[in-house]
């Protein structure tokens, strides 16, 4: 692999590590509310969540540079006010791919949230735990399966993310040209299939190699389980 193919690999590595990190919190967080409060507006943030999956990438990408671009409200503010510019910048395709990945993160820690048997929880509040310690000692542990696999969702969706990415931060060599960008250049420049095929079987390796060690993983912490 050419030095340009390894830093489109390494820059894809962490854009997608990073937007899948910094987008964990918030998923469990909005996991949770859907999966355990009844509020106004439930059925609306339920919608804004899986929004993502039924647009368009390239609208929501260009949603993104209206909102954080150096001349939108949210990104105009950050920049000006704490210096930190997301458009054209690997950090605001990291955005772009947690916008992507967060409605498969969300859709699989709820599952696993409601499958949670809430009289467990329900034992514990009755021992005198707060509602913050239970989640973090009988929910948490309980729902870490599905966790992992939103996560690793996530995390693939981010390394196969280009429509968004691309419409909002370009196409730029070393800072934001990703995998699947640096694929689609190649596969329109003469000479350029073998190396575009190369990359595509990197890509897939990746995110075999993820979806194998996630499933490892859980079950590995299914037969601690068994035997605790």
């Amino acid at each position: 692999m050419t030095p340009d193919e390894w830093t489109a690999v390494r820059l894809s590595l962490l854009i997608a590590t990073t937007a899948t990190l910094c987008s964990l919190p918030v998923g469990i967080a909005v996991a949770w509310l859907l999966a355990r409060k009844r509020f106004w507006g439930k059925s609306l943030l339920d919608t804004l969540v899986h929004l993502p999956l039924i647009l368009p990438p390239v609208v929501t990408g260009y949603l993104l540079l209206l909102s954080f671009g150096r001349r939108g409200p949210i990104g105009g503010f950050l920049a000006e006010e704490f210096g930190i510019v997301f458009s054209f910048r690997w950090t605001g395709a990291a955005l772009a791919c947690a916008v992507m990945g967060f409605p498969l993160l969300v859709r699989a820690i709820r599952l696993s949230i409601e499958a949670v048997d809430q009289r467990l929880e329900a034992a514990a509040g009755t021992l005198g735990a707060n509602p913050l310690w239970v989640f973090a000692t009988v929910t948490l542990p309980l729902c870490l399966p599905g966790i992992i696999a939103g996560a690793i969702l996530a995390f693939a969706k981010s390394m196969g993310e280009f429509g968004a990415t691309i419409t909002f931060v370009s196409n730029i060599p070393g800072e934001t040209q990703t995998l699947p960008a640096l694929i689609y250049t190649l596969t329109q420049v003469p000479g350029g299939d073998a190396a575009a095929m190369r990359l595509t079987l990197v890509s897939i390796a990746i995110s075999m190699l993820a979806l194998l060690g996630s499933e490892l993983l859980a079950k590995r912490i299914g037969a601690r389980r068994q035997t605790a």
